[in-house]
């Protein structure tokens, strides 16, 4: 499973998708700037979490659907079943979750949880490997940027709970931990080392990128 980061939304998120053009993979999408708008109304308003939650889900299905029309390879789908026959025909997938996540509620109604733990929940119950896209190299001790700030290629989620901010949502750690799931975190403005990670059976590239071990 792919999720391509809202931060590289469209652009980018265009050729990410194109990089993995042919693979077995499933793509999910944050919500990007659809999904921080919501965040900066609740922060002057104070909508309910539930509120805040599912209309921040929608915005996933909105990136998702604009992002499909500009591929020829790929298809919406909202259930895991579909998925698998789009796979199948030799299509990619794009899933839009609202409707899993309605039925099975399973994650926290609040900012802690984005499209990162919404990939890995589904990602653990397609039992698939589940890499990251965002606009970083990956997870750093700091923000990127920041004085001080370190970059960390491999480190274990439970590590990660101790974080207050970093390049993926803090719910995260915790699912993998429950899961037993490992993950990659990589930089999507680079879309060939998205490709080099599903393509290649290494152990190691030449490029930087983090990864979370879960169990």
């Amino acid at each position: 499973m792919v999720k391509i980061g809202g931060s590289l939304f469209p652009e980018q998120a265009i050729k990410v998708a194109k990089a993995i053009e042919g693979t077995k993979s499933l793509i999910i999408t944050g919500g990007g700037e659809f999904a921080n708008l919501i965040r900066e109304y609740d922060e002057k308003i104070k909508f309910s979490n539930e509120m805040t939650h599912r209309t921040a889900v929608e915005t996933m299905g909105i990136t998702s659907k604009l992002l499909n029309d500009k591929l020829n390879f790929t298809r919406i789908v909202d259930g895991l079943d579909d998925a698998k026959k789009v796979s199948e025909n030799g299509e990619i997938p794009i899933l839009i979750t609202s409707k899993i996540l309605d039925e099975k509620d399973p994650l926290e109604h609040s900012w802690k949880v984005s499209s990162d733990s919404i990939s890995a929940y589904i990602s653990h119950l397609l039992k698939s490997k589940l890499l990251i896209t965002t606009n970083v190299n990956g997870i750093y001790t700091r923000k990127p940027g920041l004085k001080n700030s370190i970059f960390i290629d491999e480190v274990d989620a439970k590590k990660l709970l101790s974080f207050d901010e970093s390049s993926i949502d803090l719910m995260l750690p915790e699912l993998l931990i429950k899961f037993g799931a490992d993950c990659f975190v990589i930089n999507g403005n680079f879309p060939e080392r998205v490709s080099s990670i599903i393509k290649l059976n290494k152990n190691s590239y030449d490029f930087e990128y983090t990864y979370i071990r879960g169990e």
